[in-house]
């Protein structure tokens, strides 16, 4: 804080507070880091010449399974693949038609018409965890 010499009335010299910001000093700083940055900012961008391998994909001999996608068309409309399910049956023909020695280590991908009803679409996600499905991927399609 510094001090205000002299001013109107009273005694001839008063000493008042003075809350103006002296703005001098703060300038000096900061051109002095601005200085500081622009001078270590290229030093920073200076790359290191590395020797690595080129890249490549791993080798598999294994063929990629097609997706088994689970269908909700409407209210009690449910498709594994192309074939119509009921709820109480879809945990065994979705387990015939991952066609795997452990069906519920597989993925298994839902998706829903727009105009189903979260309790429908909810019935099916939890019939699938409730029978050990947990890898369930959820597909989105745009609508344009």
């Amino acid at each position: 804080m510094g001090a205000k010499l002299g001013g109107g009335g009273g005694s001839r010299y008063t000493v008042q507070q003075n809350s103006d910001i002296n703005v001098t000093p703060f300038v000096d700083i900061m051109l002095v880091l601005l200085i500081i940055f622009m001078v270590s900012a290229p030093m920073a961008t200076v790359s290191i010449k590395l020797d690595l391998p080129p890249a490549s994909a791993p080798v598999t001999q294994e063929k990629q399974k097609d997706p088994v996608f689970v269908s909700i068309q409407d209210k009690d409309l449910y498709y594994i693949g192309t074939k119509q399910v009921t709820i109480d049956v879809m945990a065994a023909e979705l387990a015939a038609a991952l066609q795997s020695a452990n069906p519920t280590d597989e993925r298994v991908l839902v998706r829903a018409q727009p105009d189903v009803e979260y309790e429908e679409f909810m019935k099916v996600l939890n019939e699938l965890q409730e029978n050990g499905y947990f890898k369930i991927g959820l597909i989105n399609e745009d609508i344009s």
